[in-house]
């Protein structure tokens, strides 16, 4: 009887919900279309308000007042949207216009000469050394990546390029 009557009260919640967003989501999601311009965006906004807000729906102070708690959330994350558009723009800005060091692509012959040299040396010297430098990770992070002390995989770098260097030089001549 008693999971009857908690089926039978989930059922009520779920028809209560469904109601809800029957009456207060288009309104919604003309509300998020006027501020942002875009349809997607004010559907997204819309749903993710209603979510929101109906999760919170037990402990709202006044439920009747269900489409003023949406329309205030509609805003808040219309609002967060911009806020978070307007950093995204600022820091590509700053990237954009902060010099980034230009590197020359290694001519081709040279290219395959240090592929080929890469290839000669024992595999865990060749991951260190493409794991530090190809993939740009940190010591820590090639350590963890090879599962081996900080210490471990420094070593494995620094012997790796030496035999690198000396098989270049040994082509060179």
């Amino acid at each position: 009887m008693v999971s009857a009557a908690v089926t039978e009260g989930d059922e009520r919640q779920a028809g209560g919900l469904e109601d809800l967003y029957e009456r207060h989501a288009p309104a919604a999601v003309r509300l998020a279309f006027l501020i942002t311009s875009d349809g997607e965006l004010a559907r997204d906004i819309a749903q993710e308000a209603f979510v929101r807000v109906a999760g919170r729906f037990r402990h709202l102070r006044v439920p009747d007042a269900f489409d003023i708690y949406l329309r205030r959330t509609v805003v808040n994350l219309c609002m967060s949207h911009f806020r978070r558009r307007r950093l995204e723009r600022a820091h590509l800005e700053r990237e954009a216009a902060s010099p980034s060091p230009v590197q020359e692509p290694p001519e081709l012959g040279t290219r395959d000469e240090l592929r080929r040299a890469l290839q000669r040396l024992p595999a865990r010297q060749r991951t260190a050394i493409v794991l530090r430098y190809y993939e740009d990770l940190p010591e820590e992070g090639v350590a963890s990546a090879m599962r081996c002390s900080v210490p471990a995989a420094r070593s494995l770098v620094s012997r790796g390029m030496e035999t690198l260097r000396t098989i270049v030089r040994s082509e060179d001549r």
